[in-house]
């Protein structure tokens, strides 16, 4: 049974899970995607998340806390510069987890890991899906109405050809 059991040690010791996940965040922080194994994303998403939240409050303090656990001074000064002026106004979720299918050696379920601010084409793509509008099946009133005209236009045509048929079946 699993009680209780909410950590995921990745097969390694400690001391190795802590510089494997304090690499990949700093990966994480100054290339704003990785590419990484769904296990190791959804811990490196737990460890990555609450450091972007500190960084909004730019401290003393806080630097000190994210250097260690980043021990990274390029990554420090991208998560108090570039990457809190994107998600200053988000309250929460900074990190986006894609599935992108298995691996040839292992069949391990491979993922991208990504900083959700920094993903320019699903930004884009989110701008014109605002503008949907609510659908029913009966139809909008516009939309019905150029519908039908072509419909009864055309079925004149047809009595007027009809018409012809039988004046010339008269005639012969």
């Amino acid at each position: 049974m699993r009680h209780g059991k909410k950590f995921n040690h990745l097969g390694r010791t400690a001391s190795h899970r802590k510089a494997m996940l304090s690499n990949m965040a700093a990966s994480l922080i100054l290339h704003k995607r990785i590419s990484t194994t769904l296990a190791k994303a959804k811990e490196l998403r737990k460890y990555v998340e609450p450091l972007v939240t500190r960084a909004k409050e730019d401290t003393t303090h806080n630097r000190r806390i994210a250097f260690s656990y980043l021990q990274n001074k390029e990554a420090i000064k991208a998560l108090f510069g570039e990457v809190v002026e994107k998600v200053a106004t988000r309250p929460g979720g900074y990190t986006r987890i894609i599935k992108t299918g298995f691996r040839l050696g292992d069949n391990a379920e491979m993922c991208i890991i990504e900083l959700v601010d920094f993903n320019e084409l699903m930004l884009k793509e989110a701008k014109p899906a605002k503008k949907t509008t609510r659908r029913s099946r009966r139809g909008s009133g516009a939309a019905s109405t150029e519908a039908k005209a072509p419909v009864e236009s055309a079925a004149p045509e047809v009595e007027a050809k009809e018409d012809d048929n039988k004046e010339e079946k008269g005639a012969e």
